[in-house]
């Protein structure tokens, strides 16, 4: 067998973090202290959240919509051949994950998901086929899930990400056509072989569709997208780069990484960079397929609108570059005998929760750090209120933003009051007031770190807590800080949430 350095390093790292950083285990039928928490899904942020809790002896309940085959969220949905677009070492959404490779497919991160609900025992925390409608706070101030049968909690983390149910919007002469029609997650079992597809959208679902049809060899591909979208190379090294950018908006500068990609990633396919909207005011698609396939004439990337579908095909206005959509073009009949609908999911809704959550001008993404309401800190929506950004949704913060919610649980000297929560708001809003774009419409995954440095620096009772919220080391210490703060504290008559 051959041996492969990089590879080997790779996995020593892996087994390095999980030996130092994964918190242990509870036992079987443990019974874990409060703060209780809530955990709505059981997608990859779900259970991520759910086995830091209970590995730092803090008790969960997972609520599920789905069966056991929803477990892994969005993944759980997603076509097999579908994988991950970004580098593995950008996707570690817990400590204890073990990648085989640097781009897992779709079935190994389920996979993956599915051993850290195990390892952590949350079969016996877990309520599947509960769909959350309602979350409320009882007289006492814990929160109730649906109905008081169901318990009550300390902390409510909505995990419900941002991608829901497939979005099959209908097209003029869709009966028409003569061939097959199929939404891009749900190609399992079906084959474009010596077929000629047309996708439509121009997004991340149009990747699917793409890996798809690259996986079941189509003759040729069209996509078709309504608007151009920026195109990023799936290398480990060009990504980090881009999200290094702190600011998390356009800048000055942002011509620079426009100019390199234009110069080294799209080369003699400059037509298709977008003219307006910088890289930085977008989710950009990962991928470097695409180019290859449209290089070696395999397939087509054409700007425009959808008309109508017809017998063999699509009606489309061809646009030029620079022409808004809905602008004049040239009408072309585009042939295919599969059209794939790249047209994106519909986003959960956060309706569930208390009505004071969506206060104007504090809505969703508009909260504290993204995902603690200013109503109500002990609620942390982590990776379901964010509208684009350049990073990843499936790494280090989960654990972080899980931490923070635990710690402002515990420690009511290190608990953010409304009135801040709100200032830090109106700040970020005040510094990213230049940019095209709202405030918490784009973000970076540099600017999220900063966030975090700044919300553990700017309040000396969370110095404590610092290795803890970051590493999720030295709980115990810091905690019987906190017992002791405590006991002065009422001895003070000024009293306690916790023991």
């Amino acid at each position: 067998m051959e041996f492969k350095p990089i590879e080997w390093i790779y996995q020593l790292i892996q087994w390095l973090l999980d030996f130092i950083l994964s918190p242990n285990a509870p036992p079987p039928h443990a019974v874990l202290g409060r703060p209780r928490i809530a955990i709505i899904g059981a997608g990859l942020t779900g259970v991520a959240a759910a086995s830091h809790c209970v590995g730092h002896g803090f008790d969960v309940r997972i609520f599920e919509a789905g069966d056991e085959n929803s477990l892994g969220g969005i993944w759980s949905k997603v076509n097999n051949t579908s994988g991950l677009q970004i580098h593995s070492i950008m996707y570690r959404f817990h400590p204890s994950v073990k990648w085989s490779r640097g781009y897992p497919d779709r079935q190994q991160i389920v996979s993956q998901i599915t051993q850290l609900w195990k390892r952590y025992g949350l079969q016996e925390r877990t309520n599947f086929n509960t769909k959350v409608t309602s979350v409320f706070l009882d007289k006492q101030s814990r929160w109730i899930i649906n109905d008081p049968s169901n318990g009550r909690f300390d902390g409510v983390i909505p995990a419900i990400g941002s991608c829901g149910d497939p979005k099959m919007p209908h097209i003029d002469g869709q009966e028409q056509f003569k061939g097959e029609i199929y939404h891009s997650s749900r190609l399992d079992g079906k084959t474009a072989e010596g077929k000629k597809v047309l996708i439509i959208g121009g997004g991340a679902s149009a990747v699917e569709g793409l890996e798809f049809v690259i996986h079941t060899n189509a003759v040729s591909t069209s996509v078709l997208a309504r608007s151009d979208k920026w195109i990023i190379p799936r290398n480990a090294v060009v990504d980090v780069l881009l999200a290094f950018n702190i600011f998390g908006q356009e800048t000055m500068f942002s011509w620079i990484p426009e100019s390199l990609l234009r110069l080294f990633f799209y080369r003699d396919l400059k037509d298709l960079a977008p003219t307006s909207g910088g890289l930085f005011t977008g989710t950009p698609m990962v991928n470097s397929d695409v180019f290859r396939q449209i290089r070696d004439g395999k397939a087509s990337w054409l700007r425009g609108d959808i008309i109508r579908m017809t017998e063999n095909g699509v009606l489309f206005n061809h646009r030029t570059k620079g022409v808004p959509k809905g602008g004049p073009g040239r009408e072309e009949e585009v042939k295919g005998d599969m059209i794939i609908m790249a047209t994106g999911y519909h986003r959960p809704s956060l309706s569930f929760l208390p009505d004071d959550v969506f206060q104007d001008p504090y809505q969703p993404p508009a909260w504290y750090l993204q995902v603690f309401p200013p109503a109500h800190v002990s609620i942390s929506a982590i990776n379901c209120t964010y509208a684009n950004a350049i990073g990843t949704v499936g790494s280090w913060h989960i654990g972080i933003y899980t931490r923070l919610l635990l710690v402002f649980l515990v420690d009511p000297l290190a608990r953010p009051q409304e009135y801040w929560m709100k200032k830090w708001i109106d700040m970020t809003r005040f510094l990213k007031s230049r940019s095209p774009i709202g405030a918490f419409d784009f973000f970076t995954y540099s600017e999220l770190i900063y966030w975090f440095v700044f919300c553990v620096a700017i309040n000396p009772f969370r110095w404590k807590w610092a290795l803890f919220v970051f590493f999720g080391i030295g709980s115990a210490l810091p905690l019987s800080v906190v017992k002791e703060e405590d006991r002065l504290r009422n001895g003070l008559g000024m009293g306690k949430k916790y023991s």
